[in-house]
């Protein structure tokens, strides 16, 4: 029954982590794409204050999944919330001091958060290079497409 409740609980997390992060990720990328390309629109300020709120809603997303995964351990088998949130925040970001462990019977949901973590961290990356290169040229994806189609037809 341990190994069908860990999958259960695995299955679980990983699902809402998901829905969180990519549903998130959706919202940012509808946001992102609303913003106005032309240099004279945007003034340097601006664009500081873009990338910055982007990557405050990057940091608020992971807190919140960390949260999730926190709330999980407190529940299951972590005596407090300090330590329930220490060990998910250190897992999440593959730190993994060591000095707070999960029982036995739940100890393969911690390489799992980092799994979890490490991939989520990539999706947030890229999108905040998406954001910065949507502020820096965004006329630079018409010109590939020009360019590629010249060389195509041998122009």
């Amino acid at each position: 029954m341990t190994l069908l409740q860990q999958a259960g609980a695995a299955v679980l997390l990983v699902l809402v982590t998901l829905f969180l992060q990519c549903g998130g990720a959706a919202a940012l990328i509808i946001w992102i794409r609303g913003i106005p390309r032309e240099s004279r629109e945007v003034r340097v300020f601006h664009c500081a204050a873009l990338v910055m709120q982007t990557t405050l809603a990057v940091i608020v997303l992971h807190g919140i999944v960390i949260l999730l995964w926190a709330s999980c351990y407190r529940w299951l088998c972590l005596p407090s919330w300090e330590s329930a949130f220490y060990f998910s925040s250190s897992s999440y970001a593959t730190v993994g001091y060591g000095d707070v462990v999960l029982p036995s019977k739940w100890r393969l949901l911690g390489p799992l958060e980092s799994m979890v973590g490490m991939l989520m961290s990539g999706v947030s990356i890229g999108l905040l290079f998406a954001a910065v290169t949507h502020l820096v040229d965004g006329k630079s994806q018409p010109r590939l497409v020009v360019q590629s189609e010249a060389i195509v037809s041998g122009r």
